[in-house]
């Protein structure tokens, strides 16, 4: 985008004149979403996949439930995880708040309303993707003649 002679003179411009340039916007946005999908993955890795539904175990084979479970999480990794669905969120939401904000007009600003975008996204994404994964399970689980409570 900018040489490194370019960012101090933009630096210092935008500075002394108190306005902010798209690019600026721009980058902050892009640094905002990989923090918070570096966060989601450190700490989601997997999440959903790893869930140990509640299972009434009443009749149920304690060493085959255990071999059951694991190979039910193991269909459950081969789904978008929490991370996965966080980082297209993150795309989606910001592309959708940028052109919402460019159709309502000037009053809007384009790089507020990617970032509320892409946060939402962020958060929605990562909760569906934990939700499709502990369904994964669940269901497998309740396939293989299990009672899944929870």
């Amino acid at each position: 985008m900018f040489s490194p002679t370019d960012r101090v003179e933009h630096a210092t411009t935008a500075r002394t004149s108190g306005s902010q340039c798209q690019a600026c916007a721009a980058s902050r946005i892009l640094v905002a979403m990989l923090i918070a999908v570096t966060f989601i993955q450190a700490g989601c890795a997997h999440g959903g996949a790893n869930y140990r539904p509640l299972i009434d175990t009443k009749g149920a084979d304690g060493s085959r439930l255990e071999l059951d479970l694991g190979e039910c999480q193991a269909y459950a990794r081969q789904v978008a995880g929490a991370a996965d669905q966080a980082a297209a969120g993150a795309l989606i939401g910001a592309a959708l708040g940028a052109v919402l904000a460019a159709a309502a007009g000037s009053r809007y600003d384009r790089g507020a309303s990617a970032r509320v975008g892409a946060v939402s996204g962020i958060v929605g994404g990562a909760a569906q993707g934990e939700t499709d994964q502990r369904s994964v399970v669940r269901n497998c689980m309740s396939g293989r003649g299990y009672r899944v409570l929870q």
